[in-house]
């Protein structure tokens, strides 16, 4: 059970980072380098990181399909703490 609640973390995790790239590829008119610097002084942070979340309701519906549920929590306890970074990074940043 733990195991299977470590692989849906970790393939979220990567599911994230995966949709904050793309993300960044495809919506910012500069390189990937200079586009997290200026997210970075742009206090964009929280906003990217959310959006780059979205590729999480993908694996987990994936996981739901294949009856994988543990996985499927893995995903949502990784959704629920970007938002907890997120939310701290905007109460913080001010």
């Amino acid at each position: 059970m733990k195991k299977e609640l470590f692989i849906g973390f970790f393939v979220a995790l990567i599911a994230t980072s995966f949709g904050c790239f793309i993300f960044i590829e495809f919506f910012s008119k500069y390189d990937f380098y200079k586009s997290i610097e200026l997210i970075k002084e742009g206090g964009l942070i929280g906003k990217v990181l959310v959006l780059g979340a979205i590729a999480n309701f993908f694996v987990f519906f994936v996981f739901l399909k294949k009856k994988q549920i543990y996985r499927a929590r893995g995903v949502m306890i990784e959704t629920f703490l970007i938002a907890l970074i997120v939310l701290f990074l905007t109460l913080f940043s001010k």
